[in-house]
């Protein structure tokens, strides 16, 4: 993926570190950066906090707020990218969190509404995704999406 070659050519010029906080990417997002050679230089790792307890546990995402919006919200997401940068000490952090399909629940019942944030030393940024694939689709768009949004912040 270009994106994901472009990312860890960029950091790895500028000598900064990334990590990821993944919730419906699953680890692709991980995956597509570490096909790259030399992502190692700059990649640090990341974080699967597929289950409401992990994102608590891990990312320290407030218990209030997923029961109150659930996980497919801007705040969780800019929640999960901040906490990954500052507990994992990298100087980027990316998160993806969302419904990619193909059923709902009560509390995501939007397929295809998936958040991407990235944070850094200067704050985060979230953007917001309606995509309309299947779950695939979605996945490896959100994926790209992130990716993008990096690019974009560095």
């Amino acid at each position: 993926m270009d994106e994901a070659r472009k990312v860890i050519r960029l950091l790895t010029e500028q000598k900064k570190t990334l990590v990821t906080a993944e919730s419906c990417t699953g680890g692709l997002l991980g995956k597509l950066l570490t096909d790259v050679p030399g992502a190692s230089a700059v990649y640090l790792g990341g974080v699967i906090t597929y289950a409401y307890a992990l994102k608590e546990r891990l990312l320290d995402v407030d218990p209030s707020l997923l029961e109150r919006k659930g996980a497919v919200c801007e705040e969780v997401a800019v929640s999960m990218a901040k906490n990954a940068r500052q507990k994992l000490n990298a100087d980027y952090a990316i998160s993806v969190t969302g419904n990619a399909g193909p059923g709902s629940d009560e509390k995501n019942p939007n397929v295809g509404e998936i958040y991407v944030a990235v944070a850094d030393y200067d704050g985060c940024v979230c953007q917001k995704l309606d995509l309309k694939g299947d779950r695939e689709q979605n996945r490896m768009a959100a994926c790209c999406c992130a990716l993008l949004l990096l690019l974009q912040r560095v």
